[in-house]
């Protein structure tokens, strides 16, 4: 009797936070995985952590930002660890400041990370989804993507252009069997909250946790293929903070 060929995905910024937990949650379904991001150590601990919970898993340290490279490199990891079935569109930048203040870099920067490595990123993946007549895109959005928050402009429009990015691609991909879903969480308690491009002095305790996102990621991705969950908004039970 022949094993089932196991599920594949491929998951950015998957050294901390919500691609980390999400990494481990495909783990414990059986999904190996394919694990992106800048640090290569990190990549190689979260990568150990799944080998041990007895999944195939690999590290590719890959700098997002520098967008002219994304696209080459990504269909360089789909073309070694082939066949993707599963594309976290986790990785991205937290940005606080008003849009009068933002200086152009600053905005380039966030709309690079946020929305066109992930547009690379798509389009290095498509091609393979296309030939399988099957695959899940799953993009990491933001509750700010959908209702203003003063002081986030150039992070808020970065996360709305990539729900309008997954809506079109939904429709464009739908009739190669490829589907689209968009999570839209509140604020989570991870490592973006230290990072120096944002000032915010938030209870992180009342944050959800990466793990909560991940549950809801892989439920999404774990699917019968004839659904899809388009939209997925999740938020602390405490509220926007």
């Amino acid at each position: 009797m022949t094993s089932p060929i196991k599920r594949r995905a491929l998951i950015t910024g998957a050294s901390s936070g919500i691609g980390k937990a999400t990494a481990l949650a495909f783990a414990q379904a059986d999904i190996e995985v394919a694990l992106v991001s800048r640090s290569a150590a990190q990549l190689e601990t979260v990568a150990d952590d799944l080998r041990e919970a007895g999944v195939k898993a690999k590290a590719y340290a890959l700098d997002l930002a520098k967008i002219e490279q994304v696209k080459a490199e990504i269909e360089g990891i789909v073309a070694d660890f082939a066949p993707i079935d599963i594309l976290v569109n986790n990785a991205g930048m937290g940005y606080t400041g008003s849009l009068m203040e933002t200086p152009l870099a600053d905005w380039q920067r966030v709309i690079d990370l946020n929305l066109t490595s992930v547009f690379q990123c798509i389009q290095a993946v498509l091609p393979t989804m296309r030939q399988q007549q099957r695959g899940t895109i799953i993009n990491v959005a933001s509750i700010a993507g959908l209702q203003p928050f003063a002081g986030w402009g150039a992070y808020s429009i970065s996360k709305a252009g990539l729900i309008a990015l997954s809506k079109t691609l939904a429709v464009e991909e739908r009739a190669h069997g490829i589907r689209v879903v968009t999570i839209c969480p509140g604020a989570v308690n991870t490592p973006i909250w230290d990072t120096d491009t944002i000032e915010a002095d938030f209870n992180r305790s009342a944050m959800l946790t990466p793990e909560i996102v991940a549950q809801s990621i892989l439920h999404a991705a774990t699917l019968p293929d004839q659904a899809v969950i388009e939209l997925v908004t999740l938020m602390p039970s405490a509220g926007a903070l």
